[in-house]
Order: structure tokens, then C-alpha cells, then sequence
């Protein structure tokens, strides 16, 4: 079942979205991802509207929007390659007709399933707050043809 966060969602969220942050992005260095625990509980989160999968009475993948942006779509380490992450995206595209997100270009796994999932590469560039190249993608309407 895909439904809205609620606050009891959120230590499930954040621990889900710390261990697969360090797997996934193991080219930055743990202690990055640990420092940003506290903003993603207590910014990121709450300005976004995000959504949570549970199986069993439990958190199993999230994906969260902030306009028309996919800021976040992490699927627990143990439960990857099972078909949530693509249940999510399909879920986040009844909410949004367009969407726009950022992924580190070197996460190639996550570059090749936003890629499966329709999505194209606008441009390339520096995140800010890790300094790593990223693409910046685009699906629906507003995606180059």
C-alpha cells in the first residue's frame, strides 16, 4: 500500500534513506550522509509531500515531491530489485504529469532505472552540497523529444 507519511513514518524514512544513500553513493565519504540526517528530518521532509510503501506493517520505500521535483525515491537496501521503486514512480506520476529530479551521475544504477522509467537527461551539473557531477532529468511533457 502507497499512502501519504505520517509522523509515525518518519524513523523508517530516515533509515531507509541512510542506508541506501550509503550504498548507493558509496563515492562520498559516510560521514556526509550522517551529517544530513537532522535536515532531512527536519527540512527536507517536512517541505515536501511524501509518500511511503508499506508491506506488513512495514516502511519499505518512499519517494517525496516538492512541486514538480522528485527530490527522493529510496527503496530499503533489503527489499531493492523487488518492483517498489518502480510501483513508487508510477504512484508519484499520478501526482505529478511532470516530473524533474537530480541524480549523481556516478549512482549508475539509479541513472539507468530513471532512464528505464522514461525519463532524459536535460543537462549535467555540480550538487552544491557534495560538489559530485549530477544529471538533471525530465519526464512528461516538458522532456525534450
Amino acid at each position: 500500500m502507497i499512502r501519504l507519511l505520517q509522523p509515525k513514518d518518519l524513523d523508517s524514512v530516515l533509515q531507509i534513506w541512510l542506508d541506501a544513500s550509503l550504498i548507493a553513493h558509496d563515492f562520498i565519504d559516510a560521514a556526509f550522509w550522517q551529517s544530513q540526517v537532522e535536515n532531512m528530518r527536519n527540512l527536507y521532509i517536512p517541505a515536501s509531500e511524501t509518500y511511503v510503501m508499506e508491506r506488513y506493517s512495514r516502511v519499505v520505500g518512499f519517494y517525496s515531491l516538492l512541486d514538480n521535483q522528485m527530490a527522493a525515491l529510496f527503496v530499503a537496501p533489503d527489499c531493492q530489485g523487488q518492483g517498489i521503486g518502480k510501483r513508487l514512480m508510477a504512484h508519484a506520476r499520478t501526482q505529478r504529469p511532470v516530473l524533474t529530479l537530480a541524480v549523481y551521475k556516478n549512482n549508475t544504477a539509479s541513472c539507468q532505472f530513471y532512464l528505464s522509467q522514461g525519463f532524459v537527461v536535460t543537462h549535467e551539473q555540480v550538487d552544491e552540497h557534495s560538489g559530485q557531477a549530477e544529471y538533471r532529468m525530465s519526464s512528461g511533457a516538458s522532456a525534450p523529444q
